[in-house]
């Protein structure tokens, strides 16, 4: 189940970053590649970050259940 979890928020995260770079492409018509480039790299790095904090809390709910019980 916990991989089906993590999957699916990739799939998210990843939809959520492709979403924001269309955004950028159509709400900024004349920016440069470069800057388009700079966006993308920021938004991955930014996905990044959140993909990391999210496993780490789901691996911090894995252990807390371990002991609850």
């Amino acid at each position: 189940m916990n991989k089906v979890v993590k999957l699916i928020s990739k799939k998210i995260n990843w939809f959520i970053w492709l979403l924001l770079v269309v955004l950028w492409n159509y709400g900024f018509p004349k920016a440069t590649p470069l800057q388009d480039v700079l966006v993308a790299v920021i938004l991955s790095v930014f996905f990044i970050i959140i993909q990391k904090l999210q496993s780490r809390d789901l691996q911090k709910s894995r252990s807390r259940s371990k002991f609850d019980n």
